[in-house]
């Protein structure tokens, strides 16, 4: 029996490592396309940020490359074993098809407990450190912020507009300096700017924690106290040749602080957070639906494990094509309940918290019974 677990245990493991790699290899670079193209194309950004990106990324796409990849192997080796009727010529040596399927739920085990520790501590630290990433950036190098023909909001109260950019020099610059409803107070337009920077080649000092934009042959307008949305209303200010321009990077810091989300929390902030009390249902009904989401998402690999033998014994199919449309199916049916539920998040009265953990009981129920169909045949 040692050798029969050592051959299922190691293929299954095999398979599942090879298509994690592969799935997270996909998902990791999607990610680096559709969040920093832009930067890539019309920004300077530095390699290592783009590497630290690539990082933090990582654990997130983790997640989903485990318990899908553990899948994918599990659908392709037994439908393989059954396709070549290896797994008849172990029954009728006496071994059922739990015994048969026991390595596969040790490493459903194992590989659910590396998805806990990845959603319960990797994740939310990387989720963090991704989050203040533009911070760090702005800090070591601002100038990579801004690109041609683009629109900067990272900054708390300004939107600045750059029409074009050759390495530190900005051209047709438009400052808009907005109140808490997003509405124009002041604009201030240059023709030219430049981002200053000190001999260390940053341009913002550790004690001032600000970016020095020095405009040249700028205007400014205010906008007017009674239509202060109607920009053909603006008041026309001073003119000058040359200004400074300050933009705080203190208030950018303390503006991500306020914008971290429940995903970037540790399991022992979130509780923390629980035992306070005092909190809104909506945010009670939220923080709780997290922590459930994180332990009911562990289970994946093991409600897999008992869907993905069975069907890939029916299946009875050699090719690869089939074991990974069986996979996509079971996958995309698991990841649509967690999702649905996780949009009721900040609806206490639609138990949320609850709804997280509908996949793994459907689908180990159903694993369950697709065991007791096929231990009778």
């Amino acid at each position: 029996m040692r050798i029969l677990d050592r051959y299922i245990g190691s293929a299954v493991l095999v398979t599942s490592m090879f298509a994690i790699g592969v799935l997270s290899l996909v998902l990791v670079l999607g990610n680096v396309f559709k969040r920093l193209l832009d930067l890539l194309v019309n920004h300077d950004v530095p390699l290592d940020f783009i590497l630290s990106f690539i990082a933090y990324v990582l654990p997130f796409s983790l997640s989903f490359t485990i318990p899908w990849g553990f899948l994918t192997a599990v659908l392709l080796v037994f439908g393989k074993l059954s396709a070549e009727n290896e797994l008849t010529a172990m029954r009728a040596l006496g071994i059922g098809i739990p015994r048969i399927a026991l390595p596969v739920i040790g490493l459903a085990v194992l590989f659910s407990l590396i998805c806990l520790y990845i959603n319960v501590e990797v994740a939310p630290r990387a989720h963090e450190k991704m989050r203040i990433a533009i911070y760090e950036m702005a800090t070591s190098n601002p100038i990579a912020l801004f690109g041609s023909d683009q629109v900067i909001e990272e900054f708390p109260g300004r939107k600045i507009y750059v029409g074009s950019k050759n390495g530190q020099d900005l051209n047709n610059i438009f400052v808009y300096e907005v109140d808490e409803r997003n509405t124009p107070r002041r604009v201030i337009f240059a023709h030219r700017g430049r981002i200053e920077a000190d001999s260390g080649g940053k341009t913002a000092s550790s004690e001032n924690m600000e970016i020095r934009m020095r405009l040249f042959d700028a205007r400014f307008e205010q906008a007017d106290e009674e239509t202060p949305r109607l920009m053909s209303q603006l008041r026309h200010g001073i003119t000058m040749q040359e200004g400074v321009l300050s933009i705080s990077l203190k208030e950018l810091h303390e503006k991500n602080q306020k914008r971290r989300g429940l995903s970037s929390m540790t399991l022992e902030e979130l509780n923390a957070r629980l035992d306070r009390g005092g909190n809104k249902a909506e945010v009670e009904s939220a923080t709780r639906t997290e922590v459930n989401k994180r332990f009911s998402f562990s289970l994946a690999c093991f409600a897999f494990a008992l869907i993905a033998v069975p069907f890939g014994i029916t299946a009875q199919r050699r090719e690869t094509s089939i074991g990974f449309a069986f996979s996509l199916a079971i996958a995309f049916v698991y990841f649509l309940f967690i999702i649905v539920a996780d949009t009721f998040r900040d609806k206490p009265g639609m138990y949320p918290d609850l709804l997280v953990w509908t996949p793994n009981i459907l689908f180990i129920g159903l694993g369950l019974f697709l065991f007791w169909r096929l231990s009778r045949r």
